[in-house]
């Protein structure tokens, strides 16, 4: 058996590495996605107050604190026993829609882009946000102004783009100001067009590369969302559903207490990422993805014209489940179209200028859940108290958890695909990587790889002897 190890594996938020193993033929037999950096939010957070959780879970990413913001409240909320008031729900949902455009912009303009518009071969040092500017400034610049825009959502609610302190048990500490309205809606037509010329390229590449979509992560699976009663796309409320990949729905739960009943967690020595799976089916065979492709996997439709449009399209093209793990990337550009639809009709509801924004309560109940659609899927905070609101146990489940099964399976089926014995091209390792930027994982706050990529690979014998290695 001969190892190759991808480390770290670049332009995704954390630190991860890849191992692939190869049988005595050369061919690969697995492959293998491991986190190898531990922070510990669950335990450190035992002891604090409750009241707390938003501002402190925040902290948790750099680049979705609005994500874990907003769980966290929906969890303190359930611990008041308390429903928030209309106007509060409803900057809630302005400011995640903000963070779902700003985040989707990163993932698809940033990370993802410079493999689609530069190809998966060209050279490492160009392969980043510069050779993305220097060989298409306009894209680049539109993608960074969409970005700007999502973040501006963000910050003219809670008063910074990273770590706002707005959101909290019982509501939010805010609401819009007009000046705040009229400063957003003057961003409308730009980032309508930016989107629609982002999903023209999207379209454009996917028609030529159809080998992608066959190879990168493309198999049956289970998915995970939230959804509207009336089966609209959800982002942060709605019911928790699972459909196999028929579309049939295998569970439905409206209570976010009962998530445990369907979830379960699972623990490789190999990886600090836990593999959460569909409980009913055990594990490993209740893989199931969570995201963009879950989301509009399960629901019926968008709710919204243009997106319902782009997503009628998407199913024309991928059938009414789309199981490629490469169509993420098409499917986070018609949720940055909805997002951007919503947002309109939120700016124009006056009740989020008016309205009462936060429900006072004292501790009813010493278990709460909180469940929200995060950019890259389902994310679940638990909380469990005592009789003076001190914080026992947590427990957070993350979307990029969640996806671990299914970023195993899919690197697995690009490098049977590519990989042939020892001589191994540059490229064929990137696509290995994009499988997992197609799922855009957030394993921490992080900075990203620019320039020169840092990359170590080692091929071992059945003896554990590097017999070749490889920097870049």
């Amino acid at each position: 058996m001969e190892r190759i190890i991808i480390d770290p594996v670049t332009r995704i938020e954390g630190h991860a590495r890849i191992s692939i193993l190869l049988d005595e033929e050369g061919k690969v037999s697995e492959a293998r996605f491991h986190v190898t950096e531990f922070r510990g939010f669950e335990k450190f957070c035992q002891g604090r107050p409750f009241w707390e959780m938003a501002g402190l879970s925040a902290r948790i990413c750099g680049i979705c604190p609005v994500s874990h913001l907003l769980a966290s409240s929906r969890a303190g909320d359930a611990l008041l026993g308390i429903r928030v008031p209309p106007a509060a729900e409803k900057l809630r949902r302005l400011m995640n829609l903000g963070q779902f455009i700003q985040s989707h912009a990163l993932s698809f303009f940033h990370l993802s882009a410079p493999d689609l518009l530069l190809g998966w071969d060209s050279p490492p040092q160009q392969r980043n946000v510069f050779g993305l500017i220097a060989a298409n400034r306009d894209l680049a610049r539109a993608g960074i102004r969409l970005r700007q825009f999502g973040q501006e959502v963000i910050e003219l609610l809670g008063g910074r783009k990273i770590h706002p302190a707005w959101s909290v048990p019982g509501g939010v500490r805010e609401p819009l100001t007009p000046q705040a309205r009229d400063q957003l809606l003057r961003w409308l037509p730009e980032v309508r067009q930016t989107v629609q010329t982002a999903l023209a390229f999207c379209k454009r590449f996917l028609d030529e590369h159809p080998e992608e979509i066959r190879v990168f992560g493309h198999f049956p699976s289970l998915f995970l969302a939230l959804v509207q009663p009336n089966g609209n796309w959800e982002h942060h409320d709605g019911l928790l559903v699972v459909v196999d990949s028929t579309g049939q729905r295998l569970a439905e739960l409206s209570d976010p207490h009962d998530y445990a009943s369907i979830i379960g967690e699972h623990v490789e020595p190999d990886s600090y990422l836990k593999s959460p799976f569909y409980r009913p089916f055990g594990y490993p065979a209740g893989l199931y993805r969570v995201g963009p492709l879950a989301r509009l996997n399960v629901c019926t439709r968008m709710g919204t014209p243009l997106a319902d449009a782009e997503l009628q399209e998407f199913r024309q093209r991928a059938g009414r489940i789309a199981e490629s793990s490469f169509l993420y990337h098409h499917a986070r550009l018609i949720e940055i179209v909805a997002a951007i639809e919503l947002v309109e009709r939120l700016l124009d509801d006056p009740e989020l200028q008016t309205g009462r924004i936060r429900a006072e309560a004292s501790i009813n109940r010493q278990v709460g859940v909180g469940i929200s659609e995060a950019p890259r899927g389902t994310l679940f905070h638990h909380y469990e108290i005592d009789e003076d609101g001190l914080l026992k146990r947590v427990n957070l489940i993350i979307a990029t958890g969640q996806n671990n099964l299914a970023m195993n399976r899919t690197i697995t089926q690009i490098a049977q695909h590519y990989i042939r014995g020892k001589n191994i091209p540059e490229g064929m390792l990137n696509r290995v990587e994009a499988g997992i930027r197609a799922f855009d994982p957030c394993l921490s706050c992080s900075t990203h790889a620019v320039g020169k990529m840092a990359l170590h690979v080692q091929l071992f014998d059945a003896r554990g002897n590097v017999v070749d290695e490889v920097w870049r």
